[in-house]
């Protein structure tokens, strides 16, 4: 186990963008939380620092709340490769998928335990009596018992569950259920996820951080100039190029390992854009299949995705990864010289943010095609950049996506349906931009930091013996 050391957020730049009235409501509840706390550090416990959305979340959400003076710190456990296909199965399965249908017995549990009874120990070096810790999703959920008898207050955070439960949701809830049920408080991210046994469960939103990399605003000339860079489009000089915003320059370096034939696109090319991880129930192979269904003429399709060497939790990605690339090869020539597949470098993840950022911001359309979601962070960061955005209606994007005023939605199995989407969209400037301009205020009322740390605020204060539960 480690902790992850995070930067203090520039308040001056939220304050700009949330304005006086809602600033100060967040200055005020971060005062009351601080004297509440009373000298106790909230703990937030996950399994990886880079990749994927709850890692997203804590490097945004820590760094603020540092800036508002609240004692907020972040660990991340470690695991070897069986424990980490354990719980990504795990996961999979509270999505409602049978993922790679292996077992989630004894041994297995058996396995989950020995590793997080190692990790408990280092994490007694961190935790004090009184300390709230919240617990991030399936991998170190088996810590909560081990917190609990720290003295120390524990809420379950889940980032993943399935709108209608069946066989699978069972099964991997099963395996969690005599841990999670043992936290002081649970935390959902839509009320259709939560469980019926649940210790005093709370549903809260998640939220984008508009002041990172990968959601400042950037110019169109600058957009280009990111992408030809990193190699997404066409023009590139080759020489790094470095963008100034907010915090210290970021110099994209790092080109993306691309699968294509041919060039790059063209910058004016019109350009459908899915930025996911390569994972099964993100059906990047969905996306691909309706584009090529849609057959809009000029367009352009870019699936972008982590290295699929640089996600530690995540050991399906580079087989995800490489069944999208083969049946990519399947296709036609000329409808495969209009489709890249991106990998994006690790390396750096401020200028991995930066070309995210990018790529969504010059897109003419987002797809946010996953088959099952806890909360859809890629569709929210499109949204808020104005973009037309069509994700499939499970999960949370049900709750982000407002038919034809933020978007559209889409039938999971309904290739035809998306394909009549894309180009729908694509064919109609005036309906992207309602929609685009639609998104961005959603995002503005519902989805930025400042209400959701005020929320967790709420319920971390009623957790604590001042708090008047």
């Amino acid at each position: 186990m480690r902790e992850v050391t995070v930067g203090t957020a520039d308040l001056a730049a939220y304050q700009q963008i949330l304005g006086p009235e809602r600033s100060a409501a967040l200055r005020s509840g971060a005062e009351r939380l601080a004297g509440l706390l009373g000298g106790r550090t909230v703990w937030n416990v996950n399994s990886t620092a880079a990749g994927g959305g709850v890692a997203e979340l804590l490097h945004s959400l820590v760094p603020l709340a540092t800036a508002l003076g609240l004692p907020v710190r972040w660990l991340v456990i470690d695991g070897d490769p069986r424990f980490f296909a354990v719980t990504k199965r795990l996961c999979t399965l509270v999505y409602g998928s049978p993922g790679d249908g292996g077992p989630t017995g004894e041994p297995e549990q058996e396995h989950y335990r020995r590793v997080l009874r190692a990790n408990s120990e280092d994490l007694a070096g961190f935790v004090r009596p009184g300390d709230v810790v919240v617990v991030h999703e399936a991998q170190p959920a088996g810590l909560v018992p081990a917190v609990a008898e720290m003295g120390a207050r524990v809420v379950y955070r889940a980032h993943t569950g399935c709108d209608v439960p069946n066989e699978n949701t069972a099964r991997g809830w099963a395996f969690l259920r005599p841990y999670v049920e043992k936290a002081d408080a649970s935390v959902f991210l839509i009320a259709d996820h939560v469980q019926g046994w649940a210790p005093n469960p709370h549903v809260i939103a998640p939220s984008i951080d508009p002041c990172s990399p990968k959601n400042v605003t950037l110019s169109p000339a600058e957009t280009v100039e990111v992408l030809r860079a990193a190699g997404v489009l066409s023009g590139g000089s080759g020489r790094p190029v470095t963008v100034s915003r907010g915090g210290p320059p970021i110099e994209i370096r790092h080109p993306v390992i691309a699968v294509r034939d041919g060039a790059p696109p063209d910058a004016g090319a019109a350009m459908v854009v899915q930025v996911s991880r390569w994972d099964r129930l993100k059906d990047m192979a969905g996306v691909l299949r309706s584009f090529v269904a849609a057959d809009v003429p000029g367009s352009y399709l870019t699936l972008a995705g982590s290295d699929v060497t640089g996600v530690s939790d995540d050991p399906e990605a580079a087989e995800m990864f490489d069944e999208c690339r083969r049946e990519w090869a399947q296709l036609p020539q000329p409808i495969r010289a209009r489709v890249q597949l991106l990998c994006l470098p690790m390396t750096d993840m401020r200028e991995n943010a930066l070309v995210v950022n990018a790529l969504q911001q010059h897109a003419t359309v987002v797809v946010q095609k996953s088959l099952a979601e806890g909360f859809g962070l890629t569709a929210t960061e499109a949204m808020w950049k104005a973009r037309p955005v069509l994700a499939n209606a499970v999960g949370g994007l049900r709750t982000q996506v407002v038919p034809d005023e933020s978007g559209l939605l889409l039938e999971p199995s309904d290739t035809a349906g998306a394909a009549a989407s894309i180009a729908r969209v694509l064919g109609d400037p005036q309906l992207a931009a309602h929609l685009g301009a639609g998104a961005r205020r959603r995002v503005r009322e519902h989805y930025l930091p400042d209400r959701h740390l005020l929320r967790w605020g709420r319920l971390i204060e009623n957790l604590l013996p001042e708090g008047g539960r």
